[in-house]
């Protein structure tokens, strides 16, 4: 039986880290054995939803009445959707009632981090949830002295000139602000904020942010994801201000390049990064410049090394392996190497080490 990812209102997220997990999951699935589809076929055993537009939750109920199984991804939170775009702060309780909603018409909720699923099960949502990761495509990214050359040359750097790169929305949450005031800080070093948002939903104060940056931060925009790779194997360093994630595929994709990254210390890096192993992290923003000079001039260590061990055990194969026993653990019907419904007398599939306790009231994960 096919596995099914549901492709309706996509084009919308198609340049966020949403789009980015939907290209991942056909990925692991094919790199496992398992078929996927883009549409639902008579084999169709599960169906993938990754969005919480009204089309994801019909499409849904659609598929649980023609008797498939649902597996819901929770890519967003009520405190991800805080500090975005204009008005949404005022939303945020609306939306996560709403989000609260949408996972529950699924029979399986994944989402990527074990801090995700903790905010998740706050929420009240009455349904397994695992916390699994959207993975990285290691073949696709990965250090590259060619590529390196190849974006230096389209912005006109030299081999000694020093580049700091960053990705995501014209958003607070991401850190702009921030990144701004880095770039000024250091005006003898190019700084280059990757991303697109429409005008229309750009805070004011996102606005005057940009509208203020200095002479040294460029703002390319939206740039297909072999540019993005040459970016992240042609910069020095990359720096990631985000205030709230529910994981950060830009962090992986950097880290799967070998770069040396700097990021905000947030509870959603808890358990899988470790400052001074992998990353560095920093806690007051006024320690940003400090880290940053020090990988540029070589006084600290790059932890390439300790950051591509993290982009390896987060691959493609090893996403998907763990996917396809989340598959087995709750007899989700899929085509594999392996049964999940098993004749009499067969082996059974591997117990999951992932498998997450059954939602419990809120309370207990209260800190």
């Amino acid at each position: 039986m096919s596995v099914q990812l549901y492709s309706g209102s996509l084009s919308l997220v198609r340049k966020s880290g949403v789009g980015q997990a939907v290209a991942h999951q056909r990925k692991m699935l094919n790199q496992v054995g398992i078929s996927v589809t883009d549409h639902a076929q008579r084999d169709t055993g599960i169906v993938h939803c990754n969005t919480v537009f009204p089309d994801s939750v019909l499409a849904a109920l659609w598929a649980k009445l023609r008797g498939r199984k649902v597996v819901f991804y929770g890519h967003s939170t009520m405190e991800d959707f805080r500090n975005s775009f204009r008005g949404s702060n005022a939303l945020a309780p609306l939306f996560r009632r709403w989000i609260k909603l949408c996972y529950e018409r699924g029979d399986v909720v994944i989402t990527p981090t074990e801090y995700s699923r903790r905010l998740l099960l706050s929420y009240g949502i009455r349904r397994p949830i695992y916390s699994l990761s959207n993975g990285i495509d290691t073949e696709f990214f990965s250090p590259d002295p060619a590529r390196r050359a190849a974006f230096r040359a389209k912005y006109g750097l030299s081999e000694t000139d020093k580049a700091v790169i960053s990705v995501g929305h014209f958003i607070a949450r991401k850190g702009l602000p921030e990144f701004v005031e880095l770039a000024r800080s250091m005006p003898s070093v190019r700084f280059f904020w990757f991303g697109y948002t429409r005008p229309e939903l750009i805070p004011q104060e996102i606005r005057d942010a940009i509208a203020s940056a200095p002479e040294n931060l460029t703002f390319p925009g939206f740039v297909e994801q072999e540019e993005l790779r040459d970016a992240y194997c042609g910069c020095d360093v990359f720096a990631f201000l985000s205030h709230e994630e529910t994981e950060g595929i830009v962090v992986l994709e950097a880290l799967a390049c070998g770069i040396p990254t700097v990021v905000r210390d947030i509870p959603v890096y808890a358990n899988w990064l470790t400052d001074g192993v992998s990353v560095y992290k920093v806690a007051d923003p006024s320690g940003f410049a400090d880290k940053v000079q020090g990988l540029l001039d070589g006084t600290l260590p790059s932890l390439a090394e300790g950051g591509l061990q993290v982009a390896r055990e987060r691959s493609m194969a090893a996403t998907g392996e763990k996917l396809k026993a989340i598959y087995q653990r709750e007899h989700l019907p899929y085509q594999g190497p392996t049964l999940v419904h098993s004749p009499a007398g067969a082996s059974q599939p591997a117990p999951v080490p992932v498998r997450p306790a059954r939602p419990t009231p809120p309370t207990l994960f209260r800190n």
